[in-house]
């Protein structure tokens, strides 16, 4: 039951619906019967009324004297308290849409409540006084529109209400038997974990306005349209379409006035649909994302996911569960991050709040980057497109954020973005610069640009897309490293949001360059440099990348056998900190590795022994921690992450929940990192099974790609690997670690080789 979850009862809340999308148009299903709710959102309405306007006079200044107090002074406290200043406006906020709201009457018995992550639908079936009923939804790509549809066994037996609702205001609007309501999303609204006395604001005309139009589509019976909403009587079987459109007219200009005109484009999507091969439609547009790739371990569990959950919980094994939440992190990448659509953010395109934790922006410190780790790895190339489209975005905006604060060409992108693509510190002053202080982001995010040309050799992609963006950030880091008479120093630097303990027992986080920072500016300059060699290119800036690559500070390991996290071994505020940015180069990077790399390989287990010794875990920290110990070929320490992440931190459906609070990243790295136990194509060598589990004794996957447009079906038994054969889209030769021998072999373009057959 590796592709279906299913439950005996209704969500209890919105944390435990069922998520449906098409990277466009979201929604959260709870299954009541009654008393249904489908909670709506829209992946352009956010916060804010455009682009703002970066008010620092004197960054320069600021970035010289933060300069001077690192390396004239050696004073880190002063260094990270001045980078104060060079912080720019907060984030707007990722906005609810609204809720379809659909009432009934009647007790169910008999209940089942099922998301089908082979279809994308979700559907209820429920008995009341004898009829037996049958409820879908889902949200097509094809036609851009929510269907939800009742059927029963009996003629004459559907009646209900439905109308919308939403905590934005709006008004409604009824035409020619379509209801609906526009609204705007506030104009201005303070970040969740700021204080403000009205810290939600809407105002006249401003801010991103959105129009919702809802249809019904009925066999039998009578269908009432009015500003209450609509009523059925007495009807067979019915279809329900909801669309929605914005005003957000992209980021560089303010939103749209005219809400008549995103009402207008929500009723044309409707008129568009031909209901009768609707689901057609989006069942063989999502199967052809969805069937590209699947993993299956161990026998098939038919119990309620929530008891499964709970099993876990209570100690117990169970490895298809493990499959089940590697599948559904690709379901939910497929429906929160489509071509054309705004890239999936903290919390996919799913939120309920108005104030969501840390904005449901894009925070681009690892977070961003975790959703995006199984696209190219599990066969969802085209779902990399978003991603693709905020970095020029990012690229942008930040060639000014990049003039105005350290006066130099090229450009960067800091922790936090959002639809109007912020790249500065973020806080006004007020923030951490612990966070807050991350120059290096954008880098990070080029890197998996470089990543997307590897895994589909798109030579176009790397000329017209990537490579502009790669040798952007790198004229910027370039323009940043300052030479401290011994080597060449980027600053200002930080170990994203961990402070370190000075000797005077105060904290501070802005240094020399960190080693995450070396990870990432090494990467930076190699990626460039091999951009260039596919491209026949031989520019200057490679020629500066490559020396300057030279002199960046070494990576070193401290007397008791660790990875530096800073320049000097500080104290580290917090020992078991959820970040493990120094192990950058382990994973998602590739410059450490046992086999080619022993002595950083023993540093960095040593640093993640004693990082993880009693600590407890968040949901995106655990996905990391798979990879890393995956990359190191300690299996059961990866399945003993995925156990505890299984068993605290997540909702019944499976979906990421600490507490209140619901990241994405956590579902989507799992998926990314949990691949990386079964293949690995990071070095020159790619390797079969490289970690696999003694806990998985049995299983199979299909469609995991390796680097250099090879594609994988693996099957083992009893530990063994019983069947393996690869797929080309490109010619090449390549080196292939078997468990038992390594391979050489030559491919053409198309051929599919089996590399192990069944005995």
């Amino acid at each position: 039951m590796s592709h279906l979850l299913w439950f005996h009862a209704p969500a209890a809340d919105w944390f435990e619906a069922l998520p449906l999308g098409n990277g466009h148009l979201g929604a959260k299903v709870y299954g009541g019967v009654a008393d249904e709710r489908i909670a709506l959102n829209l992946d352009d309405v956010w916060s804010g009324d455009g682009p703002r306007s970066l008010e620092v006079a004197d960054g320069p200044a600021v970035l010289a004297d933060v300069r001077r107090s690192l390396l004239e002074d050696g004073d880190q406290l002063a260094a990270t308290e001045r980078t104060r200043s060079l912080q720019g406006p907060l984030v707007e906020s990722y906005q609810p849409l609204a809720d379809l709201v659909i009432r009934s009457g009647g007790t169910a018995t008999a209940y089942r409540r099922t998301l089908d992550l082979s279809t994308g639908v979700v559907g209820v079936d429920y008995t009341v006084d004898g009829t037996r009923f049958r409820r879908e939804t889902f949200v097509s790509a094809p036609d851009q529109v929510l269907a939800w549809t009742i059927t029963a066994d009996r003629p004459a037996a559907v009646s209900l209400g439905l109308c919308l609702e939403s905590l934005h205001p709006v008004s409604v609007e009824v035409a020619e038997g379509t209801y609906g309501v526009v609204g705007r999303a506030p104009s201005d609204l303070t970040i969740e974990y700021r204080d403000r006395p009205d810290p939600i604001r809407y105002e006249e005309g401003r801010g991103i306005g959105f129009g919702v139009a809802l249809r019904v589509v009925a066999q039998g019976g009578d269908v009432t349209t009015s500003p209450a909403g609509v009523a059925v009587r007495g009807a067979d079987q019915l279809t329900v379409l909801v669309a929605a459109a914005s005003t957000f007219a992209g980021w560089k200009v303010p939103p749209g006035r005219d809400l008549s005109a995103a009402f207008a484009k929500a009723t044309a999507t409707l008129d568009a649909v031909d209901v009768d091969k609707l689901r057609a439609r989006h069942v063989e547009d999502h199967a052809s994302l969805y069937d590209r790739a699947s993993l299956e371990l161990g026998p098939a569990v038919n119990l309620p996911t929530d008891e499964r959950v709970r099993a876990v919980a209570a100690g117990g094994n169970d490895p298809d569960l493990v499959a089940l939440a590697f599948n559904l992190g690709r379901y939910l990448l497929i429906a929160s991050s489509r071509p054309g659509t705004q890239a999936a953010n903290l919390q996919g395109i799913w939120n309920q709040d108005r104030r969501p934790m840390w904005a449901s922006d894009w925070t681009n410190n690892i977070n961003t980057q975790m959703n995006y780790w199984l696209a190219d790895l599990t066969g969802l190339s085209e779902c990399f497109d978003p991603l693709t489209d905020l970095l020029e975005g990012l690229a942008a905006s930040g060639a000014e954020t990049a003039r105005i604060l350290y006066d130099a060409p090229g450009w960067v992108s800091h922790h936090n973005a959002d639809i109007w693509r912020a790249t500065w510190p973020v806080g006004d002053g007020g923030d951490d610069p612990v966070w807050s202080m991350c120059a290096t982001c954008g880098v990070w995010l080029t890197a998996h640009l470089m990543e997307h040309y590897r895994f589909g050799l798109d030579a176009d992609f790397l000329r017209e897309r990537a490579y502009p963006v790669i040798a952007g950030a790198a004229e910027f880091v370039l323009a940043m490293l300052v030479d401290d008479g011994e080597q060449l120093q980027f600053i200002p630097s930080t170990a994203p949001e961990h402070h370190f303990v000075l000797p005077s027992g105060e904290k501070a986080s802005v240094d020399l360059t960190s080693t995450y920072d070396i990870w990432l500016i090494r990467e930076l300059f190699a990626n460039l440099i091999e951009a260039e060699g596919v491209l026949g290119l031989s520019s200057s800036l490679a020629e500066r990348a490559a020396a300057a690559r030279d002199r960046l500070p070494a990576i070193r390991v401290t007397p008791d056998g660790r990875l530096h996290e800073w320049p000097t071994d500080w104290q580290p505020s917090e020992p078991q900190h959820r970040h493990q940015s120094h192990l950058y180069g382990l994973y998602p990077g590739a410059e450490i590795d046992p086999l080619r790399t022993p002595e950083w390989a023993a540093a960095a287990r040593t640093s993640l022994e004693l990082r993880t010794d009693g600590a407890v875990n968040g949901g995106w920290t655990a996905a990391w921690l798979v990879a890393l110990w995956a990359r190191l070929f300690e299996p059961s320490r990866a399945v003993a992450a995925i156990q505890d992440y299984l068993s605290r931190l997540v909702s019944d459906n499976l979906m990421h929940r600490d507490g209140d609070i619901f990241q994405i990243d956590a579902n989507l790295g799992m998926t990314g990192c949990i691949a990386e136990l079964l293949l690995q194509s990071h070095t020159d060598v790619i390797r079969i099974l490289p970690a696999l589990p003694p806990e998985w004794p049995d299983g199979s996957f299909h469609g995991l790609r390796a680097r250099g447009g090879l594609t994988f079906d693996i099957t083992w038994r009893n530990s063994t690997l019983t069947q393996a054969a690869v797929h080309a889209t490109h010619p090449g030769t390549h080196q292939i670690a078997l468990p038992t021998e390594t391979r050489t072999i030559t491919l053409t373009p198309g051929q599919y080789l089996h590399l192990v057959t069944p005995t």
